[in-house]
């Protein structure tokens, strides 16, 4: 799968046509290829999250930041201090890593976090690449 930046480019308009989950996902990846392209790799997780975070509230998309995440056992809620990177739309759980690789627990951890927080979509981004195509997944629940 081949991905330039140039297909990922926001309309200066805003995001009000990405309604469906795979709209959402297209321009939340335009604002991460923008983070990317501006920064580099290297930096560390906040400075990646603080700089998406930006770019996708002024595409015009609905942004929480470090939301808590709630664990609810036999029917008692937790206060185990769990936080979402981002949540955009109140749809899409974006888990931001600045690691050498990617490695099978950090899917496993998104997966976990969809299930608990009921999400279906979460996209796992891993900011220290060269090519930031090669540091994106889409995980569904």
């Amino acid at each position: 799968m081949d991905i330039t930046f140039e297909e990922y480019n926001i309309v200066e308009e805003g995001v009000s046509e990405y309604k469906t989950p795979n709209g959402i996902t297209y321009g939340i990846i335009g604002c991460a290829f923008r983070v990317h392209k501006a920064l580099g790799p290297g930096l560390l997780e906040s400075s990646y999250e603080s700089c998406l975070n930006y770019e996708l509230t002024e595409a015009g998309f609905f942004v929480e930041r470090q939301k808590e995440l709630e664990l609810i056992y036999n029917k008692v809620k937790m206060d185990v201090g769990y936080r979402l990177d981002l949540v955009v739309n109140k749809s899409v759980i974006i888990e931001i890593k600045s690691v050498a690789a990617l490695a099978p627990i950090h899917k496993a951890q998104v997966l976990t976090y969809l299930k608990l927080s009921k999400i279906k979509l979460g996209l796992l981004i891993n900011f220290n690449t060269v090519d930031l195509k090669e540091g994106i997944q889409r995980l569904i629940m």
